[in-house]
């Protein structure tokens, strides 16, 4: 998972508004679908069907890219049409996923068979051009574009780093119990990793080439789940799923400023311009909140059981 930033690259840049406002596309568990919402009109204009039990989502390169772990694959939605287009074979167990900000390159955890799935989604196929083996039960899944892609080893408690070159893991990090979600800080040269039995963020230093080393412990909430920064990269966002809370964290100094209240077991949580999107499992929503401030603007409703693992804001990719 990448800040988001990062991740809409170029297609938000001055011309932006010439084009289609960005979307959210949020992975619908109980319901085998992402709701698809509009973020210029606040509310949800698609609902696409997918596979079975979606989870983890990546929007890249005018494409949203959705996991499916009990159907054991990708679906891809086309964002001008708002459609899937084509289906990828995923391994045992796909869970964590994320992309290059192109999207020509795909980087899919495969949970039950400890490995990293890479996919040239360029082209036709529909298997992974390589599997990379990593640790037990790989989670959540970080790259910026470079040659390192992150890797949550969450039954072994550290965070590898796979070189896509060399196709094996270069560099590994301990860090709490149980890694699950990773978000890339590309501008303090940092990956955090969420530890969701440890109730803790570690905080890995990456700025020695092929050297992983973690310089805080960042305590939240019970369980975090995702991360986001927001206001502009100042504020890192936390949500905790077993405390109904998100934490908010200068991104700066690490210093905590405040624990918001009111969520429904928050899971995904992702933010554009000035405003945090959290996905709520438990109330099939997703909360609209000032990012400056933490105050909830709106809700808006989704489909059952809603996760939005990973970063999930992006837009059609120009004309």
């Amino acid at each position: 998972m990448r800040c988001i930033g990062a991740l809409l690259g170029i297609a938000f840049g001055c011309a932006a508004s010439a084009f289609a406002a960005p979307f959210a596309y949020i992975t619908n568990q109980g319901s085998h679908d992402v709701s698809v919402i509009d973020l210029a009109q606040q509310r949800v204009v698609a609902t696409v069907p997918v596979g079975r039990s979606p989870a983890g989502v990546v929007a890249a390169g005018g494409r949203a890219f959705i996991s499916n772990p009990d159907s054991r694959d990708i679906s891809v939605i086309d964002m001008a049409s708002q459609s899937v287009v084509r289906t990828l074979q995923a391994g045992q167990g796909p869970v964590g996923i994320d992309a290059a900000p192109d999207g020509r390159q795909l980087f899919v955890a495969d949970w039950y068979a400890n490995e990293l799935l890479v996919f040239d989604t360029g082209g036709t196929a529909t298997q992974p051009v390589a599997r990379i083996a990593v640790g037990h039960a790989p989670a959540g899944v970080a790259n910026d574009g470079g040659d390192i892609v992150y890797v949550a080893e969450r039954d072994d408690d550290s965070v590898a780093a796979v070189s896509l070159r060399e196709r094996k893991v270069v560099a590994r990090a301990k860090v709490g119990t149980h890694p699950f979600a990773l978000l890339l800080d590309a501008p303090r040269k940092r990956l955090y990793a969420l530890n969701v039995l440890s109730d803790d963020v570690s905080v890995i230093d990456l700025s020695k080439p092929g050297a992983m080393s973690v310089t805080a412990t960042l305590h939240v909430g019970k369980a975090p789940y995702g991360a986001a920064l927001a206001a502009g990269g100042s504020l890192l966002y936390v949500s905790n799923q077993h405390e109904d809370s998100v934490s908010v964290i200068d991104a700066a100094t690490l210093a905590p400023l405040r624990t918001l209240e009111g969520f429904g077991y928050p899971e995904g949580i992702a933010a554009y311009e000035d405003k945090v999107y959290v996905v709520n499992w438990m109330d099939d929503a997703v909360s609209v909140l000032d990012a400056a401030s933490g105050r909830e603007l709106r809700r808006i409703r989704t489909g059952k059981n809603s996760r939005g693992f990973g970063a999930f804001i992006g837009a059609p990719t120009p004309p």
